[in-house]
Formats: structure tokens, sequence, C-alpha cells
């Protein structure tokens, strides 16, 4: 009998220690729309609070954002305490023009190592490639985990919105950052992609890693389509961000936001946000 209440004992201190060396965390992806001045309605000045009130709200640990430019960046990090964040914008690899910056909680996280690759051609400084309108980027970072010391690899971008042929090729710029630099550590990859999931960068990048609205045993909450265009009278129809994870990562809940106020969004698009473990 003693026998039994010890390794009774010895197995539940083992699940304890190895609970307590798993990483559970928050991740958002949140295209936050430019400051557009020649738009009355939903310029930054009239919706900062509110994005800045759903990401208190939603508490991601890390989140990544798209289109934010300097000031927007500076308000947000202003606006939540113990935030940082990485990225550079994509006209000159300093301050002029949009990010792909995230956030990162600085009460659990640290950054070890991070980055920001143009997806073209000349990825290691500002550029377009192929049909691209635009210069896009992908910023990373190595994280560790305060408590555990585990690393893990962050990316988030935004793809071109006009060129076809960028979006396919944009896929392999990514992949083979991941694979130089990443190993076989977790890897969470997240933003505007500007694709569906019918097309063939979604199908490429879906052999790669999991699209984590997709995984099995987890039921999404929230609209499938993440495209609002701040039209609040409208269904949304379109599907373009996404949070994608590698096989070292566990997906235990995913949710499309449809948070709004005074019968307004706070971007035109929805953020996405998954909790995952590893």
């Amino acid at each position: 009998m003693k026998h039994y209440i010890f390794t009774f004992i010895l197995t539940l201190l083992t699940s304890a220690i190895i609970a307590q060396d798993n990483i559970s965390m928050k991740v958002m992806s949140y295209n936050l729309k430019f400051d557009d001045k020649n738009d009355p309605v939903n310029n930054w000045d009239n919706r900062k609070d509110q994005v800045i009130g759903l990401l208190k709200y939603h508490e991601p640990m890390i989140f990544g954002t798209q289109e934010g430019l300097h000031h927007q960046l500076e308000d947000i990090k202003a606006g939540l305490s113990s935030f940082e964040y990485i990225g550079v914008a994509r006209d000159d690899g300093k301050q002029k023009g949009e990010y792909s910056a995230f956030f990162y909680n600085t009460k659990y996280f640290k950054s070890i190592k991070s980055g920001t690759f143009w997806l073209s051609e000349t990825p290691a400084s500002p550029s377009k490639s192929w049909d691209a309108a635009l210069p896009r980027v992908c910023s990373w970072a190595e994280m560790e985990d305060m408590n555990t010391k585990k690393h893990f690899f962050i990316f988030n971008t935004h793809f071109d919105h006009i060129g076809v042929v960028a979006r396919e090729k944009s896929i392999g710029v990514i992949i083979n950052k991941i694979k130089e630099l990443a190993n076989d550590l977790p890897v969470v990859v997240m933003g505007d992609f500007n694709f569906e999931d019918d097309t063939a960068p979604y199908k490429r990048m879906t052999e790669f890693m999991s699209d984590t609205r997709l995984v099995n045993g987890v039921e999404p909450y929230g609209p499938e389509a993440t495209f609002n265009g701040f039209h609040f009278d409208k269904q949304p129809e379109v599907r373009i961000d996404y949070i994608f994870v590698n096989d070292q990562i566990k997906v235990k809940s995913y949710a499309t936001l449809s948070d709004s106020q005074d019968m307004a969004y706070p971007s035109d698009h929805f953020p996405v946000v998954a909790e995952v473990e590893f």
C-alpha cells in the first residue's frame, strides 16, 4: 500500500514539474491600419484609445502589428505598461514608413537577438522585388522565457497587397530564414499575409507550418473573416490574417476578435489570437 501511495505522489510531483516547465502564452496578430490623415473618421487619433483598450483587455503576451507608423507604435508602448517592441520601418530600415513590429511583455520574456529582413531578392536592405507594389518586411526575434529559460522564435510580417508573384516568393524568403535561424526551436509566424486559404502561398505555408485556426481539436471562436474595411454594416468575407506555428507548439485555443465600440471597429482588420503551449 505504501508503495502505491509513494508512486502516486511521485507521479503528481513529476506532472507538476513538467507543467511548470511548459510555456503557455497568448499571441496575437493585429493590422492596426496606418494613420491616414485624409480619413477624418478613422484616423489614429480617433481610434488609438480603442486599440489600446482592446489590447489591455485581451492581454496578449506577444502581439504582432502591421501598418503601424512610428508614432502609433510609440502610443501603444506608452499605453501599455511593461511592453517593448521589435522592428524597423520598411522604407529606410529606421523610422520611415510602416512597420511590421511586434510587442512583448518584458515581465515574461526578453529578446536574445532580433532583426528585420525585406521580402525581396535582397532581404538584407530596404528593397522590393518581383511584382510588389511596396517594400515589405518581416521582423523577428529569438526570445527567452525568463521563468524556464527556454528559447523560441517570433516572426511577424505583412505581405504585398498587389503582387501575386511577390506573395508566392515571400513565403520562400520567410521559410529560408526560419531554417537558417530557428533550428528545432518553437516558431510562431504571424501577420497580414494578403492571401486567402485557397491560394498557392497558403498551401506552401501550411505544408511547412500549421494554421492555428485549423488545428485538430481546436474550436475557433469568432468570425472566420479578418478584414472588415471599417464597414460595420457589412459582413466581412475575407480571411487574410494568420498565426502559424511549427510542430514544436501545441495550440490550445484560437479566436478572431470582432470587438467594436459605438458601432465602429478600432481597425479595418480584426485581430486574431491563439493560446499556444510548448
